[in-house]
């Protein structure tokens, strides 16, 4: 594949503060926020989101930046699709959510 046509993914690992409640809010609304940007829910404070280009990872890294909250630890990793398609789920079974690389539906 082409550079500019290889898909990767954007994994968003977090801690929030969730001790009081405008950190509970805040915490809700940058989860949200990942949501409305198109990731979907890996774990508790894991999100992903899948990209057409390096253009794209730049542009939602870029915006992720522009609802930071205020607190907390934040990390974006990328991957490309075949790396993201090797990860292997450890621990329980696996539940309808969960979706790996070709199985996840795009809408461009």
């Amino acid at each position: 594949m082409q550079g500019d046509l290889r898909r990767m993914w954007v994994i968003v690992f977090f801690d929030l503060p969730v001790g009081t409640k405008p950190q509970r809010t805040s915490a809700a609304r940058f989860r949200n926020d990942l949501l409305n940007d198109g990731y979907m829910m890996i774990q508790f404070s894991v999100y992903a989101r899948m990209c057409r280009a390096q253009e794209a990872v730049d542009k939602h890294i870029k915006r992720i930046q522009g609802f930071l909250p205020d607190t907390g630890s934040i990390r974006a990793l990328q991957v490309t699709d075949k790396q993201y398609n090797r990860m292997s789920i450890l621990l329980g079974k696996r539940v309808l959510e969960e979706c790996q690389g070709d199985q996840q539906l795009l809408f461009f």
